[in-house]
């Protein structure tokens, strides 16, 4: 899951100097003309709360923690997006080429801004209340007032000018809403009053060609996923005046079987959504070098009391930079090498987990080191980039797994790398 605007923080690059994702910020100016990088470090909240700036910097730094967490192993089996958050989204999944999502974006920033300028908005949401109560509201303010984010099950956003936004927040507690929230935004995003962004939009996106998703991309405007890259140029304007079927999306990746929704870029917002319209998935955050390290652990089962209730990685085992996990290059069944055990444990390669019964440790091969056979994926075989200790399997033998998976975890410290 990505964020979208209002996720931006002042200095929300600075955990990430020094890490070799950082480089992604480099790519960006260059794509855009910007200093970007000056955006995640010095700019204070003023200037980032810019529409034209605040997109841009949420959509890089989000792309700067993809890129870490691809890095240590992993990858989406499926994405989404708030609002901003979709290009990325779409570039997370291969649709988007980074230098043209980075130039779409600007744009896209720099159309909402004018719009919004010309067209004055104000958006707030609306908390405790239904999606049907909430555009009852709308309905009844008798003005520019629409709905614009489905967020979650009892929190909805709306919409529109002042006047009109002002009304709809009487009415709303009127109808039962617990509070009424203002957002500090510079316009009336996800409605009409957009409409004067949607020229410059279409012309940038016309020039962009668009490719076929490696993993499913859910739609903000209907929540469905589209595979067919020739729809997303117009689904990416109906979104600019369309509401954002979050809570619906969040549906939508429960039903395609996700167990774990993983909001990567800065803040934590969606990681608060999914847990209330998908409480039965683990919802986690990654925005620090930090996360990286519990993000791991989590993915390969361990419990999750690691992670506060604002979603973020408290202290735990240190994965980023002393482990690493082999992940499968394709789809298909696995077969684990017989010949390999987690040190200590006597775990059997088709074993998952810490304990149980397995072989006699003592007696087991657990070191590889890099090019090592590990296992194979149907008759595709799976070699190890790393040199290290077999930690734990992560999948069993004779289970289907995706690109991507991970199989296997290491230990790499030592001569490791």
């Amino acid at each position: 899951m990505f964020p979208g605007q209002g996720s931006q923080r002042s200095g929300m690059g600075r955990p990430w100097v020094d890490h070799p994702s950082w480089e992604v910020v480099a790519e960006a100016s260059d794509a855009v003309g910007r200093d970007v990088e000056r955006l995640l470090l010095d700019a204070p909240m003023e200037e980032l709360t810019n529409t034209s700036n605040a997109q841009l910097a949420t959509y890089v730094q989000s792309l700067v923690v993809l890129d870490a967490v691809e890095r240590v192993g992993l990858s989406p089996a499926a994405c989404a997006g708030h609002s901003l958050g979709e290009y990325t989204a779409l570039t997370a999944s291969g649709a988007l080429g980074f230098g043209d999502g980075a130039v779409l974006v600007a744009a896209r920033g720099e159309a909402m801004a004018r719009a919004g300028e010309d067209a004055p908005g104000t958006m707030a949401a609306l908390i405790g209340i239904s999606d049907d109560d909430a555009e009852a509201a709308c309905h009844r303010a008798e003005g520019d007032a629409w709905v614009a984010n489905y967020n979650a099950p009892g929190q909805v956003v709306v919409a529109g000018t002042s006047d009109a936004i002002a009304a709809v927040a009487e009415i709303a507690r009127d109808l039962g809403a617990r509070k009424v929230l203002p957002l500090p935004v510079s316009g009336a995003f996800h409605t009409p009053l957009m409409a004067p962004a949607r020229p410059a939009l279409r012309k940038a996106l016309g020039d962009i060609v668009f490719a076929t998703p490696e993993v499913p991309v859910v739609a903000n405007v209907d929540a469905r996923v589209h595979s067919d890259p020739a729809e997303w140029p117009g689904l990416l304007s109906a979104q600019l005046c369309g509401p954002v079927r979050w809570r619906q999306t969040v549906e939508t990746l429960s039903g395609l079987g996700a167990t774990s929704l993983i909001e990567i870029g800065p803040g934590g917002v969606l990681t608060g959504l999914a847990r209330r319209a998908a409480p039965e998935l683990q919802a986690l955050s990654v925005a620090t070098p930090d996360d990286l390290d519990t993000l791991l652990d989590a993915v390969a089962g361990h419990p999750t009391d690691a992670w506060g209730d604002d979603g973020h990685a408290h202290q735990g085992e240190h994965l980023y930079m002393s482990e690493r996990v082999v992940v499968s290059p394709c789809s298909g069944i696995f077969a684990p090498e017989e010949s390999l055990t987690a040190p200590g444990t006597g775990l059997l390669p088709g074993t998952v987990g810490r304990g149980g019964a397995g072989s006699d440790a003592s007696s087991s091969v657990s070191h590889v080191r890099i090019g090592d056979l590990v296992g194979r994926v149907g008759v595709t075989e799976v070699r190890t980039p790393f040199e290290g200790e077999v930690v734990r399997w992560l999948s069993v033998a004779g289970e289907r797994v995706q690109e991507g998976q991970p199989l296997v975890w290491l230990r790499v410290g030592g001569n490791g790398r």
